[in-house]
């Protein structure tokens, strides 16, 4: 797949990325339940989701990738919970080559979709 595949119908403005360090506990407010701003966390960068309220958003399929990195869960292409738990969901040092080439394109996606607006740590 080439970088022009995961390009946006619409163009999108994306604000310059920022670099504020959230914890990974407090990332988990960030899930449209507890907060009305919704992030998803891949490969330790935190993405600003809140305007894609129907993918993401409660009772939304996608939503199990709310408020932590779900860097093994996207890279699975996996919505199971145990692939998708707070404990499990940034692990990603036992992927395939292939799960990590699918979390890679994962993360270009939502580079050209979403503010970034963190990194996560411990």
């Amino acid at each position: 797949m080439t970088s022009s595949q995961f390009d946006p119908k619409q163009p999108v403005q994306l604000a310059p990325p920022k670099d504020d360090k959230i914890p990974r506990l407090e990332l988990l407010q960030y899930d449209g339940v507890k907060s009305d701003l919704i992030y998803v966390g891949i490969k330790g960068t935190v993405f600003d989701v809140t305007n894609n309220i129907k993918a993401y958003g409660p009772g939304t399929s996608y939503h199990i990738f709310t408020g932590k990195d779900s860097s093994r869960g996207l890279a699975k292409s996996s919505l199971k919970p145990e692939d998708n738990s707070f404990e499990n969901s940034y692990v990603i040092d036992d992927l395939t080559p292939s799960e990590l080439k699918v979390l890679e394109d994962w993360f270009t996606f939502f580079s050209k979709r979403y503010n970034i607006v963190g990194k996560v740590v411990d």
